[in-house]
């Protein structure tokens, strides 16, 4: 799934294009590495979103509901610079 719906539908971020606008001023990264808004997302994968001060590191994990996949964000550190 493509890492702005993975930050919406988890609800990481509110809107799609302020997940568009966070991957494009390079502010999140998959597993360590900058990612564009359209890169995929795998179950397992470990996000860093830097956001002002704040740095919040989660893992995305994919739960089946129906014919569908919902991504959901366990955090698994939260920093305070």
């Amino acid at each position: 799934m493509r890492l702005d719906l993975v930050l919406k539908q988890s609800r990481l971020i509110k809107r799609r294009t302020i997940a568009k606008d966070l991957c494009d001023e390079g502010k999140i990264s998959i597993n360590g590495k900058v990612s564009k808004p359209s890169s995929e997302v795998s179950d397992g994968d470990i996000l860093t979103l830097k956001l002002g001060i704040k740095t919040i590191i989660v893992k995305i994990t994919y739960i089946k509901q129906g014919n569908r996949l919902i991504p959901t964000a366990e955090e698994i550190k939260d920093n305070h610079a």
